[in-house]
């Protein structure tokens, strides 16, 4: 006769205690960074810190814990608590000229955490996955701004693109390098 086991011990949680406070603190640390920004007269979209958050939650956390954390994030920041950029939030924000930029946030997360995820530990591979999911951030963001603000594709891509790739390229190999030292740590105390 089998012995009875509590629910607990049978049922498979999605997240543990443990993996559920390093979201946590990962959602906080894209919340400071995520209002800080540098608005440029060129574009209606800013330099902003929270795209170095976001890369630094998965390059740390991986693709299901870093997408929950950059959700949570954007849940927030409809909610109305101030964690966009220059500490706004709201639904306008989302619908707004950049709204396409943060719910492409997700995607990015997806993308970059699969990278991570899968080839952990071998940078060049990880940052071309980093690449590429900043790549369909900027698409999703940039087909968004053109159609809020009446303006060509190539239009928006130069207002909205391409003046922030090196910014992003910076922010994305200091995440990767810092994210990859985090995350090892992370892993031998059992905490992701």
């Amino acid at each position: 006769m089998k012995t009875t086991q509590s629910l607990s011990d049978t049922k498979k949680t999605l997240f543990s205690v443990r993996q559920l406070t390093t979201v946590g603190m990962l959602t906080a640390v894209i919340c400071v960074l995520g209002p800080f920004a540098l608005n440029i007269p060129i574009s209606p979209v800013p330099i902003s810190l929270g795209t170095l958050g976001i890369y630094l939650a998965v390059s740390i956390l991986g693709m299901r814990s870093g997408t929950l954390s950059v959700a949570i994030y954007i849940l927030l920041g409809f909610a109305g608590v101030p964690v966009f950029v220059n500490f706004t939030s709201g639904a306008g924000k989302l619908f707004g000229p950049t709204g396409g930029y943060i719910i492409g946030y997700i995607l990015m997360a997806l993308i970059c955490g699969f990278f991570i995820d899968k080839w952990d530990g071998r940078f060049i591979v990880n940052f071309l996955g980093m690449v590429l999911g900043t790549a369909i951030c900027y698409l999703f963001g940039t087909i968004w701004l053109a159609l809020q603000m009446s303006l060509t594709f190539p239009q928006a891509l130069a207002e909205g693109v391409l003046p922030y790739i090196p910014f992003d390229l910076v922010k994305l190999l200091l995440a990767l390098i810092l994210g990859s030292q985090v995350r090892k740590r992370l892993k031998k105390a059992g905490l992701i």
